[in-house]
């Protein structure tokens, strides 16, 4: 049977969706890195982050004939999660940090050859043919993996309502691969770097967002009828102090007395 709804509940339920435009990602430094990349263009790179994918995974299932007749099970014997997180990040005229921070730590990763022992007298430069690299071990304090760092949270922008927030967290993280990014002649355009992450699992968690409890008394009060709504309450308190209007002494008007016409006797000429 058909179950009903009242206004409500569709209201509660349907009519507030959670929106793609409110995310916060973290990115790790490494030891290595933290000397040249401090917290404050930490920050910057974070939020230069314009777009980032909330990770999925799935179950890898094996087939088991026979046990009934006509029937398949599947089993579940592995999760698997995706191998990567793409990562698109506005580029900042002049600094380029997102770009130069990746490219440091990929150069890091791949530890150059001139920082290795040299031949005395004959120092390999990048631009010999006979460069080489040599990987560093991933973990470690020399580690190029960021065990712990990497986050993506989901919000949503009414935070005093309450409700919560999806935070991933990401282990053994790393950047993969930095995306070729084309430039042209033509009409000019926002220049993105997209940079793919590795790691080998995620961790979902359900944080709990909202306000104090003085907020949430206010909300139950607006609901309640009792206050106005803080939205249009600050956007009041914003303009200041109003000024009480001076009471006004109201004055009739004078009407003027009637003049009587002037009336002139005809003259008659004979």
């Amino acid at each position: 049977m058909p179950r009903t709804f009242n206004v409500s509940d569709i209201k509660a339920n349907l009519l507030k969706p959670a929106t793609t435009s409110h995310f916060e990602v973290d990115i790790p430094i490494i030891t290595a890195l933290s000397g040249k990349y401090d917290t404050s263009k930490q920050n910057q790179i974070q939020l230069l982050c314009s777009e980032v994918s909330l990770p999925g995974s799935n179950l890898a299932t094996f087939d088991i004939n026979n046990d009934r007749m006509g029937v398949t099970e599947k089993h579940v014997h592995r999760r698997i999660f995706d191998d990567r997180i793409d990562l698109t990040f506005y580029v900042d005229a002049g600094a380029y940090k997102p770009i130069t921070f990746f490219e440091d730590w990929i150069n890091f990763i791949t530890s150059p050859a001139e920082k290795a022992v040299q031949v005395p007298g004959v120092p390999l430069q990048k631009e010999d043919g006979n460069y080489f690299y040599r990987m560093r071990y991933p973990q470690g304090d020399n580690g190029y993996m960021a065990q712990q760092g990497l986050k993506v949270t989901k919000f949503e922008k009414d935070q005093a309502l309450g409700g919560g927030a999806l935070e991933y967290k990401f282990v053994n993280a790393f950047p993969l691969a930095i995306n070729s990014m084309p430039v042209s002649y033509d009409g000019s355009s926002l220049l993105k770097c997209t940079v793919s992450m590795s790691y080998i699992r995620y961790i979902v968690t359900q944080i709990r967002t909202g306000g104090t409890d003085n907020d949430k008394e206010s909300i139950k009060e607006v609901q309640r009828g009792k206050n106005k709504d803080p939205i249009q309450q600050a956007q009041i308190n914003a303009q200041g102090d109003i000024p009480f209007p001076q009471t006004r002494t109201l004055i009739p008007p004078t009407v003027p007395q009637p003049v009587p016409p002037i009336l002139i006797p005809p003259v008659v000429i004979a």
